[in-house]
């Protein structure tokens, strides 16, 4: 269904977890568990090939990369 909100793989090495979150849920997901895990710290993330794939989208949308 074409209304249906993507999901976000999200990662935290120190737990060595892996899953998936709407991406409406990604920020308070990462924080909530940040905070119950490791005291606040920014340890679990969005997994780094989708934050290179959003940065490569940004530069190409601004024209950095020509």
């Amino acid at each position: 269904m074409a209304d249906e909100e993507p999901d976000v793989p999200v990662m935290c090495p120190e737990c060595d977890t892996e899953t998936t979150v709407p991406l409406s849920d990604v920020e308070s997901t990462l924080a909530d568990h940040n905070e119950e895990h490791h005291g606040g710290d920014t340890v679990a993330t969005v997994t780094p090939e989708i934050k290179e794939y959003i940065a490569d989208l940004v530069a190409e949308d601004l024209d950095l990369l020509d």
